[in-house]
């Protein structure tokens, strides 16, 4: 899931969120009753937390799960429904129910909303990934907040560059938690071609389950047009997305710069 903000325009390349737009404090209360389903759905995702089931992996049947928690197939089946409906499980007609992943062609850009104003991510191709960045440093306090780390915690952070057809068209920076994404590299990142998230699930047992999102217009500055290959003062789109792992555990703060004379950002309201 994708929560979109609407924000008024500015004039800087990658600007941090203002004291009016703060990222909600990490963590949600739990109220003391919830439905059978519920109580189930929570035990799963305490499993998939806990790292018993990873991504790509095969669950057991929902008779299985019934026997485990004790409770009626319908109840589980209730369960997996709403973890389905998360974008947490996939179900395949025939061979099961499997933990969700970012390495699956379909997903590999499932937080990604932009695309090319003729043809399709199909015909566009992959994009192509260069890393300018890793590093790991001392985050300010507005990163610490969003990421829910205490004051003085290191930090890994990231810049790079994704074209599509060769062209320059996002440039990224981005914040992860030093602690879970130890031994990440500038090497390690060139190395890999797959989705980055996909690498972080591999390599570090961290899955991102949903992103926050916040957009509005820039005007590309000397480093983003140097970068991006446009003109001082180009407009860019500029996205700010907090994505979350299991138990809504902030993992990763990504500001980018979108060029969108040949791209547009989508999304499917329902």
């Amino acid at each position: 899931m994708i929560a979109i903000v609407m924000t008024n325009p500015s004039a800087t390349l990658l600007p941090p969120v203002s004291a009016t737009e703060q990222w909600p404090t990490p963590g949600l209360n739990t109220p003391a009753f919830s439905p059978l389903y519920q109580q189930i759905k929570s035990l799963i995702l305490q499993s998939l937390q806990g790292g018993e089931w990873k991504p790509g992996d095969l669950i057991p049947s929902e008779l299985e799960l019934a026997g485990r928690y004790k409770v009626s197939q319908g109840t589980v089946r209730k369960a997996i429904d709403e973890l389905a409906a998360d974008n947490l499980l996939v179900r395949r007609q025939g061979k099961g129910t499997f933990v969700a992943t970012h390495a699956e062609h379909h997903t590999q850009y499932r937080f990604l909303r932009l695309l090319p104003d003729t043809g399709n991510r199909e015909t566009e191709g992959p994009a192509q990934r260069r890393i300018l960045e890793c590093r790991r440093s001392r985050a300010s306090a507005e990163i610490n907040h969003a990421l829910g780390l205490r004051s003085g915690e290191p930090v890994i952070q990231v810049r790079r560059i994704l074209s599509f057809q060769g062209i320059p068209t996002i440039l990224e920076d981005l914040w992860l938690p030093g602690g879970p994404f130890k031994g990440l590299s500038i090497e390690a990142l060139a190395q890999d071609q797959g989705p980055m998230y996909a690498l972080f699930e591999t390599r570090f047992g961290v899955r991102m389950v949903r992103a926050e999102e916040k957009i509005r217009a820039v005007a590309a500055d000397a480093i983003a047009a140097s970068l991006l290959e446009v003109p001082e003062g180009f407009p860019l789109l500029f996205v700010e997305r907090l994505a979350y792992t299991y138990n809504d555990a902030p993992m990763e703060l990504r500001r980018a710069v979108y060029r969108t004379d040949t791209h547009h950002y989508s999304n499917l309201l329902s």
